[in-house]
């Protein structure tokens, strides 16, 4: 090793050459901050380039204890200012495995010791990085035992860059998994990194293993971590590594936003409801006047583009491929011939052109009713004729596949509604939106009765008459859930009353009628055995509807939502069976 390295580092040493800077680490949900991790930096001129050359350099000359002791001092007397109630984030602190079980290292975490920085051990993560090698991995699993027991949380870091950590996340069973920045680079085009993240991210909803993933630098990567379900990240996207603590850019916070609601929109509905907008993502574009040789170059340097839209005055008036304009171009004289020529002399003007508010299922049918030599041209979107963004034929077909996968998973059988999850999720989001709702719970009163004396092949009939109904009455933008029975959700984007069921209920009861036979139509009631076996008259079926909306409720949890909506329908109910005695 270089003398002048350990010179260097004897001198970081002894004059604490040390700051501490720290990067954000939020909730890829609503992106509010989780906490923070404590970063080294070097504050000197030194021969030595960074912290991790730092790190190795002092192992190689067994100087790694006095290093981490110093670095840890100094994220703690940083940390301090901002520590102190009422902040209540996380400080996450990297480990070396090999010093956690050292004695020294134990009394810089007692309870007494960290009391003297406001910090209570609840609020630190150790991130274990799977790049050290653990040499004693018996006193390393009791030594994590010992922190986890008082209430230190425990992440390993980098995962995915070594080669032991499958048995060290099983050994260890940590709080958080830091996916290695090599995972989340161009997750969004390497099909392998996205089925690993994939795998780990059922991993971690099976075993309650919080994912974080770091280095998140580009748009489309943080999207599709939020379509993969990553719970946690971090990244310069998000912000840099910062001296002072600061508040997630607004723009960020928007995109995460924008994120989850396409997110949302997708696994919360069935295809023939989700408009492709949802699909939609912005790409590169040109002018009509721009030169061919130009786009040539473009292609060059973005061999992953699958085309380019041409835009004059915010409208898509083309459409170039990679592999039209390579044919363009080929042959002896192909690119002498073109090379000065506007593209919108060789653009494809009869591309395919869609409203953002066409839903999926009729975008995959004129699709894919194109000739064949446009079939996999990609698909160009528009809010009010003005370019939107562009749907590929892959993220097409991949998406419409999970949705149909998706839907009939959690599809009632016999409505094609969505069923009891996803009643769930969409009450849960009403819970903390901002936005405008109403939730309307609809029962069938005399359902059973009926079933008692027409039978249930007759009964899901009636099932069915309310389902059509209720898509008749209310717009897709409206979410319809079917818990099951003679039960149903509806969800308005606006706030509304029992007023907006009126019309619907009145077509219901004309509609029924079709369903009695003559005598009971004319008797108004139906004679059925009741629980007892005793025989006794029920009215004809009638829909009892309550609804309730966050302009005169607010509810902090869906507990307490559904609760409220279950005692206004017995209520109603009874209300009803009162007046007819």
């Amino acid at each position: 090793m270089n003398e002048n390295y350990k010179k260097d580092l004897l001198y970081i040493l002894d004059t604490k050459e040390i700051r501490t800077v720290f990067q954000p680490i939020i909730s890829l949900r609503d992106g509010s901050i989780l906490g923070h991790e404590a970063l080294s930096r070097i504050t000197c001129e030194s021969k030595i380039e960074n912290t991790e050359m730092l790190f190795k350099i002092a192992g190689s000359y067994n100087l790694l204890w006095e290093l981490e002791q110093l670095c840890r001092t100094k994220a703690l007397e940083t940390a301090y200012k901002f520590m102190i109630p009422p902040y209540s984030k996380k400080l996450f602190l990297n480990v070396n495995p090999n010093i956690i079980n050292d004695e020294g290292f134990k009394k810089g975490f007692t309870k007494a010791f960290l009391k003297q920085f406001n910090i209570e051990p609840q609020s630190i993560i150790f991130e274990i990085t799977e790049r050290n090698a653990i040499l004693d991995i018996s006193n390393f699993v009791k030594a994590i035992e010992h922190y986890k027991d008082q209430d230190y949380k425990i992440a390993i870091d980098d995962a995915g860059a070594g080669y032991s950590g499958l048995n060290l996340i099983s050994d260890i069973n940590p709080h958080y998994l830091k996916l290695d920045m090599k995972l989340i680079r161009g997750i969004d085009t390497d099909s392998m990194k996205y089925a690993l993240v994939k795998g780990m991210a059922e991993f971690s909803k099976a075993t309650s293993t919080n994912l974080i993933a770091e280095g998140i630098e580009e748009y489309k990567e943080l999207e599709t971590l939020i379509d993969l379900g990553v719970q946690y990240g971090q990244g310069y996207l998000i912000q840099e590594p910062l001296s002072d603590i600061s508040d997630i850019n607004e723009d960020i916070l928007s995109l995460i936003k924008k994120a989850n609601k396409k997110k949302n929109n997708i696994n919360n509905n069935v295809i023939s409801t989700i408009y492709i907008q949802h699909l939609c993502s912005p790409s590169f574009i040109v002018e009509p006047q721009e030169k061919v040789s130009n786009i040539y170059e473009i292609f060059k340097k973005n061999p992953n583009f699958s085309g380019l839209t041409v835009v004059s005055d915010e409208k898509p008036v083309g459409i170039i491929t990679q592999e039209k304009l390579a044919f363009k171009l080929s042959g002896q004289y192909g690119y002498t011939l073109h090379q000065n020529k506007p593209i919108s002399e060789i653009m494809d003007t009869g591309f395919l052109s869609i409203d953002s508010k066409t839903p999926v299922s009729e975008v995959s049918t004129l699709a894919m009713s194109r000739p064949n030599h446009k079939l996999y041209d990609f698909i160009v979107v528009t809010e009010d004729d003005r370019y939107l963004g562009i749907v590929t034929i892959k993220d097409l077909l991949q998406k419409t596949t999970e949705l149909e996968v998706s839907a009939a998973k959690h599809q009632n059988p016999l409505t094609g509604l969505p069923g009891n999850i996803l009643i769930e999720q969409r009450i849960a989001q009403c819970c903390v939106s901002n936005e405008e709702y109403s939730i309307a719970y609809l029962d069938l009163d005399n359902f059973k009765a009926y079933n008692d004396c027409y039978g249930f092949e007759k009964g899901d009939l009636i099932i069915k008459l309310i389902s059509n109904l209720l898509k008749k009455f209310f717009l897709p933008e409206h979410f319809i859930g079917h818990i099951g029975g003679d039960d149903f959700v509806v969800i308005l984007n606006r706030t509304g009353d029992e007023s907006d069921f009126a019309e619907l209920i009145e077509k219901f009861n004309y509609e029924v009628l079709n369903f009695y036979n003559e005598t009971d139509i004319r008797n108004g009631f139906i004679t059925s055995n009741n629980r007892k076996g005793i025989i006794e008259q029920y009215p004809l079926m009638s829909i009892t509807c309550v609804v309730i909306n966050n302009n005169t409720n607010c509810f902090t949890n869906i507990f307490e939502l559904t609760e409220h909506l279950a005692e206004l329908k017995k209520t109603a109910k009874q209300d009803k069976f009162n007046k007819m005695k």
